[in-house]
């Protein structure tokens, strides 16, 4: 019968290829995974690997083992990995995924008074993922999901920490700026700087342009802040951002910021965890401090 060990196996064999390797990496014998493995093809009746020369192939047996290893051994980490550090009264490292970019600078704020009040614990934010931020919960890669596009499902809480306005930021002499607020016509032969994110995450194209049929003339997508805001500066294009967020930058850089559409955009800022974790203190205490946090 398949047991964790096993799992584990089968993962090395993938990852480095032969036997020798493999052993090394889990530090047993090559004679106890061999011995290991027999005993489940001889319980399974089927082949878990081949020989090619000096390197091992996983069967399609061995293959399905391999992805419920995948699938498997991230929730033993976790929770081993959890035991191990309420054994110790240590409490390690708070993941937290971010699905908002200009949240970083926010999140800072979050994180230096959370860090003086649990010295024990380390944090660690991820932006890129295989997937998506929900993907990562699901899969333990993190611990908490920053985003303004929160999945309700039974097993994960999404908690609102902060509400914010959407607006479009331009050049301190944009003629827009004459008017109350602004339409996709106003600036559809405008370069739209965005982050580089799909645009079917975007608001400014979901909850503007799009409803209206409309598109800009360009799309040009820029990772940092402050390099997005030098280029609207330079009048080299407009994009949507925070209204907190461009506050922050208009006693540094000669913009100015006008509300998108009739109503404006606004937006909610969430902080999502798996259900299971709701009682750990170190999180729930991240996710108040973040709600406190402007």
């Amino acid at each position: 019968m398949l047991e964790k060990q096993h799992l584990r196996i089968i993962k090395a064999i993938a990852e480095e290829k032969t036997l020798t390797k493999a052993s090394d990496k889990l530090c047993v014998t090559q004679s106890a995974i061999s011995h290991r493995i027999k005993k489940i093809e001889s319980y399974y009746g089927t082949a878990i690997w081949t020989k090619q020369g000096r390197h091992l192939r996983l069967t399609q047996a061995g293959l399905e083992i391999l992805e419920l290893a995948k699938r498997v051994l991230p929730h033993f980490d976790h929770v081993e990995n959890n035991i191990k550090q309420i054994s110790k009264g240590q409490k390690g490292v708070l993941r937290i995924g971010m699905e908002c970019h200009p949240c970083y600078q926010w999140l800072l704020k979050a994180v230096k008074p959370y860090l003086l009040a649990y010295q024990d614990v380390d944090v660690d934010v991820i932006q890129e993922f295989k997937f998506s931020g929900i993907a990562a919960l699901f899969n333990y890669d993190i611990d908490l999901l920053v985003t303004p596009d929160p999945l309700f499902k039974s097993s994960l809480v999404f908690v609102p920490v902060f509400d914010y306005e959407q607006v479009l930021v331009v050049h301190k002499n944009h003629p827009c700026l004459q008017k109350d607020h602004v339409m996709p016509k106003d600036i559809e032969q405008e370069t739209l700087i965005t982050y580089p994110v799909d645009i079917t995450r975007l608001d400014i194209f979901n909850q503007f342009f799009l409803p209206h049929h409309s598109y800009p003339k360009k799309h040009k997508v820029i990772e940092t802040t402050d390099i997005m805001l030098q280029m609207v500066e330079a009048g080299r294009g407009v994009a949507a951002l925070p209204k907190w967020l461009v506050k922050e930058y208009q006693s540094k850089l000669d913009i100015a910021m006008i509300q998108l559409g009739e109503k404006g955009i606004a937006k909610n800022i969430y902080i999502g965890f798996r259900k299971s974790d709701e009682k750990i203190d170190y999180l729930r205490a991240f996710v108040e401090i973040a709600k406190m946090t402007k």
